[in-house]
């Protein structure tokens, strides 16, 4: 048994126990396993491992390693900051997108879904530290952007994503996720929001807590594919 194996089995164990405590099962929970600078050959080990999702942070580097993984079902989030100029790309490469963050990119998905046939699934993106070095909606700015969006047809915003601001330990972002969890639940009772079912919150410091907190989707990187450059 390798590294990456037991990794796997760890973070596993620690989604299980942390879901468990919130009444949920490991399975409702989307591990998002973080391939950003990981090669195609690992890539394809998690796979085999049964990793089921990925998640990248650019387009191009996607647009490399996405031809040389193995042709298994595995969905891919695009879980970095997007750029209006490259969602056609984004569109076709992504499964589902984790960072909408204004008015203007969710119009270009929607076109550039409808091009391709599709409807989107997507998260809004929320910067809930205020954090001037992060990207996202504010919290008092989402039930406009959700009002200015509804109108869309290819675009389906299925719930909320946040990046914590960075703590020494991971308790100390816990009022974060609380605060996400109830934009979360006051959003689901709009008609907007509706069709909210996912909060994507959670990283390799911090993901047991997001779970207790009510996440549904972590992105998990280094605690799985080991420390980067």
């Amino acid at each position: 048994m390798n590294q990456l194996e037991l990794n796997l089995i760890s973070v596993k164990a620690k989604i299980k126990s942390a879901a468990l405590k919130t009444g949920r099962e490991e399975e409702d929970i989307t591990l998002v396993a973080v391939t950003k600078t990981v090669g195609a050959p690992r890539v394809n080990e998690a796979l085999m491992l049964g990793v089921k999702d990925i998640g990248e942070n650019r387009i191009q580097e996607a647009k490399l390693k996405f031809p040389e993984l193995l042709k298994r079902k595995a969905g891919f989030h695009m879980i970095g900051h997007l750029q209006s100029n490259k969602v056609r790309e984004a569109v076709k490469l992504f499964d589902f997108i984790h960072s909408v963050d204004s008015p203007g990119l969710a119009a270009e998905i929607d076109k550039e879904a409808a091009k391709n046939g599709k409807v989107m699934p997507c998260l809004i993106e929320i910067n809930i530290g205020n954090e001037s070095s992060k990207t996202g909606l504010k919290y008092a700015e989402v039930n406009d952007f959700l009002k200015e969006t509804i109108k869309y047809k290819n675009i389906r915003f299925e719930g909320l994503m946040t990046v914590a601001p960075i703590a020494v330990k991971p308790e100390e972002v816990r009022p974060f996720f609380q605060k996400m969890k109830i934009l979360f639940d006051e959003l689901k009772t709009t008609a907007a929001g509706a069709k909210f079912k996912h909060i994507s919150m959670g990283m390799s410091q911090d993901y047991e807590v997001a779970i207790e907190e009510g996440a549904t989707m972590v992105r998990v990187g280094s605690a799985i594919f080991g420390a980067r450059g």
